[in-house]
């Protein structure tokens, strides 16, 4: 039940993510479902690669699809001015996308009894790989590369699944809304995790 309630609500906002970024880029439509498709997929491929998992599971996955196809052609038949204005919630859907495929991948990795730090690596790849794909056929710098704690709350909800903290459905359902509302925060706080330039200034800022 899990599985399939993140499957979905994961696809859904990656779709509606990949439409936003497309029609912002002012995209056709191949390039709106391209988009939408390889934002709400990609990070599965991505996980299932490097798990040596066959890729053609993806591909089995025909309800997922039409949830993706018929999400991304309502978004992109609405009046246009409409989408412009959810640009301030493209973020949302992205950090809804992320907590959910980062606890469904990780879910993945463990039902298949890989060890912990596969676990993390399922999750984030999960989580981000669809987002990360995204922006590259965008054109834009991916958003864990540089933007607010972006993959750092994907680790942590891995984690949790990892160490058996969260095992029952509604305890996913609450760590999907944490790892949200955590994304969202970061966002609105401005947090960032240190770069060097920072480490720098501190220790300038130290000596003086």
């Amino acid at each position: 039940m899990t599985w399939e309630i993140l499957n979905i609500i994961g696809t859904m906002a990656f779709a509606i993510s990949g439409v936003i970024v497309a029609l912002e880029e002012k995209y056709d439509l191949f390039g709106v479902y391209l988009l939408g498709f390889t934002t709400a997929f990609g990070g599965g491929i991505i996980r299932n690669v490097l798990l040596g998992l066959p890729v053609s599971d993806v591909w089995n996955q025909n309800m997922l699809f039409t949830v993706a196809f018929l999400t991304m052609t309502l978004m992109f038949f609405i009046p246009f001015h409409w989408v412009l204005s959810w640009k301030r919630w493209g973020v949302f859907f992205d950090a809804i996308g992320l907590a959910s495929f980062a606890i469904q991948g990780a879910l993945f990795a463990a039902a298949a009894g890989y060890p912990l730090s596969a676990i993390i690596i399922a999750g984030v790849l999960t989580g981000t790989g669809g987002g990360i794909i995204r922006d590259i056929l965008a054109g834009r710098k991916p958003l864990v590369l540089h933007q607010e704690i972006y993959a750092v709350w994907a680790v942590l909800g891995a984690l949790t699944i990892g160490i058996g903290i969260a095992g029952e459905t509604w305890q996913h359902l609450l760590l999907v809304v944490v790892i949200v509302l955590l994304r969202m925060l970061s966002v609105t706080r401005h947090w960032k995790l240190p770069g060097r330039v920072d480490w720098f200034i501190l220790l300038r800022k130290v000596k003086n």
